[in-house]
This record gives structure tokens, sequence and C-alpha cells, in this order.
């Protein structure tokens, strides 16, 4: 069975060439097997995305403008690795409270991936969150944020949506599927 493994290069000089408030443009130069390279990448804090699942087999979508590629796009709730210490389940509750109003009272790691390999070092986790309580939010939302439409969606829906082409964020796409998949597989 394929698995992904950790490889170890000598890097032989690092060099900050952006700063930002999320994430940082990084070039490195490394010894590849006897052969000097140079890549640059954007360096990402990390991030996590939650599949939330009503009783009923929904799933909670959000609608959010994302100004790169010019569209609203259907979502999980999702957000960054952004505090010091943090686990990553515990940023994903954060998460579904800041951006849906919900707790979940179970919690299981569904998967990860990273999202473009070749130029960004970003790995997400995607957790699945279930037996769901409404708090409300505790504070306001700000920027696209503000603008967030919280939806119920069918999963059966939601995966017809994916297996068209109709949604395309990456972490709803990995989720859902991955969802689909581990269920069949039961």
């Amino acid at each position: 069975m394929p698995k992904d493994q950790k490889a170890e290069f000598s890097v032989t000089e690092s060099e900050l060439v952006f700063k930002g408030k999320i994430w940082n443009v990084v070039r490195e130069r490394f010894d590849f097997k006897g052969t000097e390279l140079a890549r640059e990448f954007v360096q990402h804090t990390g991030a996590v995305a939650i599949l939330a699942m009503d009783d009923e087999g929904r799933i909670l979508l959000l609608r959010q403008y994302r100004h790169p590629v010019r569209e609203y796009l259907w979502e999980l709730p999702a957000g960054l690795l952004d505090i010091e210490g943090e686990s990553r389940q515990d940023a994903a509750k954060r998460e579904l409270l800041e951006e849906s109003g919900y707790q979940a009272n179970s919690w299981n790691e569904l998967t990860e991936f990273y999202c473009t390999p070749g130029g960004n070092d970003e790995l997400i986790t995607i957790f699945l969150a279930k037996d769901l309580v409404h708090i409300g939010f505790a504070e306001e939302l700000e920027g696209e944020e503000a603008d967030l439409l919280v939806e119920w969606v069918p999963f059966s829906e939601a995966l017809q949506s994916v297996l068209k082409s109709e949604m395309r964020n990456p972490s709803a796409v990995v989720g859902i599927m991955a969802l689909a998949l581990k269920q069949d597989l039961k």
C-alpha cells in the first residue's frame, strides 16, 4: 500500500522573501542527492476544517467570498492553527464555534492533506464533528466572514455537488469524499 514518508535533505540556505500576516514566502537551497536546488514556497501555519454532521445526516456548509478566485465558495467551517500551543482538535472546536455558533460533543479525525505541496507546506486536518449543540456566535465576524451564509445540506446533495465540480473548495471536496468513501467501506 502506498504511504507518504518523511525525507530529510540538508538545507544550506533559507531566506525569508516575504513576511505576511498568515503566511510567508521562503527561498531555500538544499542538497538533493548531490545536486544543489533552490525552491521558493509558501510557509503556512497549517489549518483545520470541520465536517459537522447532524442527526439527520446533513452537513454544515458555509458560503464565503474568496477574493483570489473571485467567487463565493461553499466550504466547511475551517481556520488557521494560529494560537501557540493549541492542538489541532482544540483549534477545530474553536473554529466551529466562531464560524457557525455550534459546539460538538463527538470528534474524530477524518483525514489530512497538503493543499499544494509543490509550492506550499500547508497541512489541513479535517475532523468529523457530531452530536452538535447550537450555542450562538461568541463574537462578531469581520471581513468576508461577516457575510457568511450558514446552511445545513443533506450529505448526498453535497456529495453530488462535489462530483459535478459545483463545489471546489479543497477542504470541502476532500472531507466530503473521505466521508463518502469511509461510509461505503463499512
